[in-house]
């Protein structure tokens, strides 16, 4: 379960990563631009980069 763990951890930092740099992009800041607020793709990757972050503290702290 502690590789588990380690592979979430790894795989949320690297999603909270993709998710900062694609809200950089030209399409998000135009949508902030209009909207005031991010994408729904640059949402997805922050949500899905911190639970999978959680999860994996939690397995490998877990043991």
């Amino acid at each position: 379960m502690k590789i588990i763990g380690i592979v979430l951890v790894v795989l949320g930092v690297g999603l909270s990563i993709w998710g900062y740099q694609l809200s950089g992009s030209v399409e998000s800041q135009i949508t902030q631009a209009f909207t005031g607020s991010d994408t729904d793709r640059v949402m997805t990757f922050y949500i899905a980069g911190a639970a999978s972050l959680v999860v994996g503290v939690y397995l490998v702290a877990k043991n």
